[in-house]
């Protein structure tokens, strides 16, 4: 999962912009400043667990002692050379090339230069600290995060049983044997019927041998308890989900990560929310796991939606959920972050995932916006709480922003009618010939058309009320003068608030959207009423300058296709104005129109500009 998360000064939420790639980064320049670090959470001493429902043969206690005995073999494994006599500048030298890796800002300050270097390599391999992870108990407790409310709820004794599914490529074994473990003790034995293991193809032998021995142990007590899938060629984290699904027998189906630790009563409350209504997908509450410490951060109770871009972000939860005074109530959430559980035949009704898109990203967003406009709904549920790794990296993809653009154009064609035209806008590409190959839909049109569901406004207005519209844009992309074509409008450093020249690069900070009002926004698409980053262009005592655009609409400017940019109440001209001061030999100011001459890449059927 690679989403993330909106501070809000009246109310508990964060940014989460973990696990993504640094071109990403990029593209969310706008919001890295709101970047939250300081809410850590210390993993309790051991506490007594709820004991285990008793079973008719001990199938699970047994299952736990061979864990136990593979967690011995892992250790086994665990080599540490010691630091080597030699000169101390070399020794020195070697510290200090570690210096700026992430993790070791909170973690192993006091390990050798030697075991730094063991540490480093798994850390770079998998995103995460496997060394540590290899280090921790299969057990250990993790603290109970769940809201007040839900501690003394009850049950009734006839919920539906569920497969756990966890999916993986290339994860280290001892995080796969913990997501294991903490299913099966905090999972009740009655409702637990199987848990299926996909593998995507992974390279890394110990992921064969070793997990395929504990596998065939746990079988020959309890024939059929574990199954495993192996893909043939690696066919992407969202393939591997449906291959989990196709696998899976128990009438409830749990998709999740191999990264992941359970609380103790997570899937209560689920399954008995898809008994009373088999058309609710659910996510539980997801807490984080620290990719360096792997100490437990929790999360605010959010929802769980999606930008213009279609990545999936947590939400402020609806006013509706606010204004009923439980923080232990359902929360209806627009969309999905990744992980979540869903009735097995009523995935299959509803169109699984769409199998036409790549690796993963955005196969979330189009499942929550498929099963509200076909009939079901999405919630998150607060007393079901699970810990997830947030990688510092994803190992598995050296481009995943090029697969999250192909896949969101396939649910813009399919799902979002005339607002696919702000998918297009946020990613800055055109919507004819975009040169973005995204593969037949025409299976998953009519899947839209049997299932008879209702439009994407519709969606918008009685689900994601939130999200802005920007059905008012007539031309976005890059902004060039004729002047300087390699220079591109760039909102510059977001805290500045001053536009600047930069090198053209195409990325969000320099997206420019100019307006039916005249406005001429830059940078990142706003994504909800609760965001306020939008920020338009405006003249500042003959200083251009950028301000949230609700302020800005007395200060607009006129614009067409290959001609000026001139403020409409001062008559200055955006210009570029010679200064050898500045990295280009220009600047940007606003001046008696000299006759400069501006073109932006992509302008709207029907544009006036």
């Amino acid at each position: 999962m690679a989403c993330t998360r909106r501070t809000k000064t009246l109310v508990s939420t964060c940014v989460i912009l973990s696990g993504m790639t640094n071109i990403v980064c990029l593209l969310y320049v706008g919001w890295v400043t709101n970047f939250l670090a300081n809410v850590y959470v210390k993993v309790p001493e051991p506490v007594p667990e709820k004991k285990l429902e008793e079973d008719s043969k001990g199938e699970t206690l047994r299952i736990i002692e061979r864990l136990d005995r593979l967690e011995n073999v892992v250790n086994q494994h665990i080599q540490e050379t010691p630091q080597k006599a030699g000169d101390n500048a070399a020794v020195e030298l070697v510290a200090e090339s570690f210096s700026d890796s992430s993790l070791f800002s909170r973690w192993g300050q006091g390990l050798s230069p030697e075991t730094r270097r063991v540490a480093l390599k798994k850390f770079q391999y998998y995103g995460y600290n496997s060394y540590l992870s290899d280090r921790l108990p299969l057990d250990r407790p993790i603290p109970d995060l769940r809201p007040d409310g839900c501690r003394n709820s009850s049950y009734p004794p006839n919920l539906p049983q569920v497969s756990i599914v966890f999916i993986f490529v290339n994860e280290a074994l001892s995080v796969i044997l913990r997501s294991i473990r903490s299913a099966l003790l905090r999972t009740p034995p009655h409702l637990l019927h199987e848990i299926i293991l996909v593998d995507d193809n992974s390279s890394d032998e110990e992921l064969k041998e070793k997990l395929q021995d504990f596998v065939d142990e746990t079988n020959g007590q309890r024939p059929g308890f574990i199954k495993v899938v192996r893909h043939a060629k690696q066919e992407g984290l969202i393939r591997a989900r449906v291959s989990g699904w196709r696998a899976a027998s128990a009438p409830v189906v749990a998709l999740f990560d191999a990264h992941v630790e359970f609380s103790v009563g997570w899937a209560e409350p689920i399954l008995q929310r898809i008994r009373e209504d088999r058309t609710r997908v659910i996510s539980p509450s997801f807490d984080n796991i620290k990719y360096d410490t792997f100490e437990i951060e929790e999360y605010p109770l959010s929802a769980q939606g999606f930008d213009w871009e279609l990545w999936c972000r947590y939400l402020n939860p609806p006013k509706s959920w606010w204004n009923q005074n439980n923080n232990s109530a359902p929360i209806r959430s627009p969309a999905l972050i990744g992980c979540f559980v869903v009735d097995r035949k009523y995935f299959e009704e509803i169109g699984l995932l769409d199998e036409g898109m790549e690796v993963y990203g955005g196969e979330n967003v189009e499942l929550g916006i498929r099963v509200w406009q076909c009939g079901g709904s999405v919630e998150v549920l607060p007393c079901s709480r699970i810990a997830h790794i947030e990688r510092a990296h994803k190992p598995y993809t050296e481009d995943l922003t090029a697969h999250v653009r192909r896949n969101a154009l396939r649910v813009a064609e399919v799902w979002m009618d005339e607002f696919k035209s702000h998918v297009y806008m946020a990613w800055n590409i055109p919507q004819r010939d975009s040169g973005i190959e995204i593969g037949d839909v025409s299976e998953r049109r009519a899947l839209r058309k049997r299932l008879q569901c209702r439009t994407f406004r519709w969606y918008l207005v009685n689900v994601y009320s939130e999200m802005r519209m920007y059905m008012d844009t007539i031309a976005y992309g890059v902004l060039k003068n004729s002047l300087k074509s390699d220079l591109c409008l760039d909102q510059g450093p977001d805290t500045d608030n001053i536009p600047i020249l930069y090198i053209c690069h195409g990325m969000t900070p320099q997206n420019v959207y100019y307006t039916s009002s005249q406005q001429l926004h830059v940078g990142v698409l706003s994504p909800t009423i609760d965001d306020d980053d939008n920020k338009c262009l405006v003249d500042v005592n003959s200083r251009p300058r950028l301000i949230e655009c609700s302020y800005a609409k007395a200060n607009t400017h006129s614009f067409t296709q290959g001609g000026p940019i001139q403020n409409r109440k001062s008559k200055r001209c955006l210009e570029l104005v010679e200064s050898s001061d500045t990295e280009f030999g220009y600047q940007l100011g606003l001046q008696k129109c000299s006759g400069q001459k501006w073109t932006v890449s992509h302008l709207l059927t029907a544009s006036s500009v």
